[in-house]
């Protein structure tokens, strides 16, 4: 028997209406308000769209500011490939400047990119962004706190992923990648071999000519690196992710609507901007919150695309796989899914992150939610992401597992 129906009035909640209602706010706010790129004035007005939604269910709304360097995430693309191109041709003159200017191009790479440190913000204009925080609040002392978490700003349009798919976006990352590994490599052989030891024979020059003509031919995914994302328009992100924005927010609105409220745990629901930018919102949360999210129990659930069902997971690993997941709260999830049905997987994130990640590494018990194709599809960071590809069931089940989260960690909490 599912927890929720136990704690909830089974008659008066509506799945199915709530699904309209899902599909109907997501058409809103790509219609009328637009894409949503992050610390924009469209993530703002979207957000205080739900936030307005949400002083039904609440009994607080917040908006809080930060400041966003939102290219900084992706900023450093143009200068990684000038790198790859230089050390490339480097390779026949001097090598060692070549090997040099390899680990250059990959500091700001692996920092951003794979482990989302603020390390180029400095250098990139500040934006407003902001975040918004829905409590329904206990009805007697506070002892436990539950944390549903979507993003809502949608991601500067992937050219490539548009253009080739999932597959042929990887044919020209993949080699890139491959490329300048190989690249550095290579300089710094031909640099001990031939600059320090004076290897100089016909042989030697002969093997450094081909592997100089390997080098060349990675420039052709280094220049179509250049061309991985747009710089200026955002895509309309009706999966990523206002269906997991919207997936959290029926938590408060199932409990409002059955008039109920847990004795000792506060249900939340934060909306968070410019995680496409590198999680800037959750971490700017997180941070700012850390001492109150710790002085009582407190677990976030990342919501985010509800679309793929085939594919939907907890997540274990985050974080391009380098960050593990709290054990308990990813069980929490896996046994509400459990309660509703389905048998929920554990995956992982092995390039990108979620949310989660943000609290994750604050220390607060965390763990990812969403049902995606991993590829990545067509749809993810493009223009095709729109309420058409919209998948109600994949919104109805979202929500559904999300309201038994809540439930079952108010009933028995973390095991």
């Amino acid at each position: 028997m599912k927890t929720a129906l136990k704690k909830l009035d089974s008659s008066k909640i509506n799945l199915d209406s709530t699904v309209d209602y899902m599909v109907k706010k997501i058409t809103d706010i790509c219609e009328k308000i637009g894409p949503r790129a992050p610390g924009s004035e469209q993530e703002l007005q979207a957000q205080k769209s739900m936030a307005k939604d949400l002083e039904q269910w609440a009994d607080t709304v917040e908006i809080e500011g930060f400041t966003v360097h939102r290219q900084a995430f992706m900023g450093f693309i143009p200068f990684t490939v000038a790198m790859a191109i230089i050390a490339t041709v480097l390779f026949f003159f001097k090598p060692i400047v070549g090997f040099i200017l390899t680990i250059l191009g990959f500091i700001p790479l692996v920092l951003e990119f794979l482990m989302y440190k603020r390390f180029l913000d400095p250098l990139f204009i500040g934006h407003p962004s902001h975040n918004v925080i829905a409590t329904r609040k206990a009805s007697a002392e506070t002892k436990k706190r539950i944390i549903f978490v979507g993003h809502s700003d949608s991601q500067y349009e992937w050219i490539l992923n548009y253009k080739l798919g999932g597959t042929g976006m990887k044919l020209f990352l993949i080699p890139a990648v491959v490329g300048l590994v190989i690249c550095c490599i290579a300089n710094l052989v031909k640099f001990i071999v031939v600059d320090i030891n004076g290897a100089a024979s016909e042989g030697v020059e002969t093997f450094f000519l081909i592997v100089g003509i390997i080098l060349c031919v990675f420039i052709v995914p280094y220049v179509g690196f250049l061309f991985f994302q747009s710089y200026t328009k955002s895509v309309p992100g009706a999966n990523d992710n206002l269906s997991g924005c919207l997936s959290s927010m029926s938590v408060l609105k199932h409990m409002a609507e059955s008039d109920v409220r847990f004795e000792n745990t506060d249900v939340c629901v934060l909306l968070t901007g410019s995680e496409e930018a590198g999680l800037r919102g959750a971490k700017a949360y997180a941070e700012k919150h850390e001492k109150e999210l710790k002085e009582i129990e407190t677990v976030v659930v990342a919501c985010d695309t509800m679309r793929d069902l085939e594919y939907m997971a907890v997540y274990d690993r985050d974080l391009s796989g380098t960050l593990k997941h709290d054990k308990q709260v990813k069980e929490l999830v896996k046994n509400a899914a459990a309660n509703c049905g389905l048998d929920v997987p554990y995956a992982s994130i092995y390039l990108g992150a979620c949310d989660a990640a943000a609290f994750t590494q604050k220390g607060i018990k965390s763990t990812g939610f969403a049902a995606m194709d991993p590829t990545p599809p067509r749809y993810y960071h493009t223009r095709l992401d729109s309420p058409e590809l919209l998948v109600p069931e994949a919104l109805k089940v979202g929500a559904e597992v999300l309201l038994e989260t809540a439930c079952l960690y108010d009933e028995v909490g973390l095991q």
